[in-house]
């Protein structure tokens, strides 16, 4: 009996891996088509986030903990809105994987663009209006590292 317990675990287990590999290759898909769709070039992260940097900024440099401002406009891959603000303050180490990962590629006083695969946004469950497994796309820019 336990060993089918263990079986079942595993089973259960590689299926669900098999899953997000899936979802993974589905979010490096959609996110490169966007790119070339809309001529952007960018930097992939270890995670799949790509980074698109406009201005680079002068200003001081953040990392994935600083406490920052941002100005930014959330949308999907269709260019529908989702949230925005002209200045958010929050730290980094309470918000998506994919804003720990971006934000610190601009300094102070720059711009571009976060392309976030579902599992470095909101995974699988989504997030109020956010459906789960969907590719996000944020315009940011970095105002001010406090």
């Amino acid at each position: 009996m336990r060993n089918l317990f263990f079986l079942m675990l595993i089973t259960a287990t590689l299926l669900s891996c098999k899953k997000e590999e899936k979802q993974a290759e589905a979010d490096e898909k959609t996110i490169v088509d966007y790119m070339k769709d809309n001529g952007l070039t960018g930097t992939r992260t270890s995670s799949g986030v790509y980074v698109v940097i406009d201005n680079p900024g002068t200003g001081a440099a953040c990392g994935s903990t600083s406490t920052v401002e941002v100005a930014y406009t959330g949308s999907f891959t269709n260019h529908e809105e989702f949230d925005s603000s002209p200045s958010a303050t929050f730290s980094l180490n309470s918000v998506i994987k994919g804003w720990q990962e971006g934000i610190p590629y601009f300094r102070e006083g720059g711009s571009g663009k976060l392309l976030i695969p579902s599992a470095a946004g909101y995974g699988t469950q989504g997030k109020g209006s956010i459906p789960g497994n969907t590719v996000l796309i944020f315009d940011v820019e970095l105002t001010d590292v406090l």
